[in-house]
């Protein structure tokens, strides 16, 4: 089992100036994840969330992460 905490920090390893808001959505395995990052500008839906899916690698291969719904966004 991955927690909130351990997710954040690996996407902010990841990408380091990102704000990541994670919520359990059923169970502690079902995520919601939002990460705002400057470093998604100009980068498509797909290589943004390659981004972020890079950084959770071993956890989703692992399925300590069995699920996410991922949404993705620049800062405003």
């Amino acid at each position: 089992m991955t927690t909130k905490n351990e997710v954040i920090n690996l996407i902010k390893q990841k990408i380091s100036d990102s704000e990541v808001l994670v919520e359990n959505l059923n169970g502690d395995d079902h995520l919601q994840v939002t990460v705002i990052s400057s470093k998604f500008k100009g980068l498509s839906l797909v290589k943004q969330h390659q981004l972020v899916y890079s950084a959770l690698r071993e956890e989703l291969a692992s399925e300590s992460i069995h699920a996410l719904a991922l949404k993705t966004e620049t800062p405003t």
